[in-house]
């Protein structure tokens, strides 16, 4: 036993953690975990399942990560959650590993801000860099793109795809997939705008924020279809070389959707 490790706690035989990973008293660490260089667990937290977690998360109290998914048809297979780095990890989160109806993972990527309360339902991709605040709720099958902002008490529908740098309100019911660079808020939920500031303050240059601006215009202010608006989306590129990456990624978001996009 590590002199991390707090005498209180119970940790399996099975897992593995680095000699550096501190863990709190009275949790209790499964079988099937491995936890990276620099991890912090905080007391009467619960880790098990076939559960990775990268180096330098902070793991609050009383945080769940790993149970099995809620899913009746789950049925006992082994199914996997995996964190990345340098995660804050805040009081009551739940993350379930994932199921075989999908790719059996559920993941979660690197810097991420997680606030009190987050449910992270199986088979769910997020990003890097995002902030979910207290009590945002991702149902199964959920894919969340980096630099993604939920507001608190936000609810997302199965198989909703949120694309990077979009940030939803407090509390929105997210039923439709937002495209890259949206501000979406309500109930229903509506668009409200495009993430200038937030887009500002990553460096996006003049050039890049006009790029995103156009293609909000298009999909939201012009009355175009959304076949229409792909199009014209599409068009930008030779004008706007220096945002090619960005309309290519409203692009692939766009025509990758399956549940319509929020409009």
């Amino acid at each position: 036993m590590s002199e991390n490790i707090h005498p209180t706690a119970i940790v399996h035989e099975g897992a593995w953690l680095h000699p550096s990973v501190t863990v709190g008293a009275y949790s209790v660490i499964g079988a099937h975990v491995k936890v990276g260089a620099g991890t912090r667990i905080g007391p009467h937290c619960v880790i098990e399942g076939h559960t990775t977690i990268g180096e330098d998360n902070q793991i609050f109290q009383f945080a769940s990560l790993g149970a099995q998914p809620q899913d009746k048809k789950y049925a006992g297979e082994p199914t996997e959650l995996v964190i990345g780095d340098r995660n804050t990890i805040r009081e009551f989160c739940t993350f379930n590993t994932g199921t075989s109806q999908d790719a059996g993972v559920t993941r979660v990527g690197n810097d991420n801000w997680i606030m009190a309360y987050v449910h992270i339902a199986h088979d769910c991709a997020v990003g890097s860099h995002t902030i979910l605040a207290n009590n945002a709720t991702l149902a199964g099958h959920v894919h969340v793109g980096d630099w993604v902002i939920l507001g608190g008490l936000t609810g997302v529908h199965q198989f909703v795809k949120i694309g990077a740098h979009a940030m939803a309100g407090f509390a929105s019911r997210v039923a439709q997939d937002v495209p890259p660079f949206m501000m979406i808020e309500g109930n229903p939920l509506a668009v409200r705008g495009f993430n200038i500031e937030g887009l500002r303050r990553r460096g996006f240059t003049p050039e890049r924020l006009k790029a995103v601006k156009q293609m909000h215009r298009l999909l939201y202010r012009q009355g175009l279809t959304l076949e229409g608006a792909v199009q014209a989306i599409a068009s930008l590129a030779a004008e706007m070389p220096e945002a090619a990456q960005d309309i290519a990624l409203m692009q692939s978001f766009l025509t990758a959707s399956t549940r319509g996009i929020a409009r």
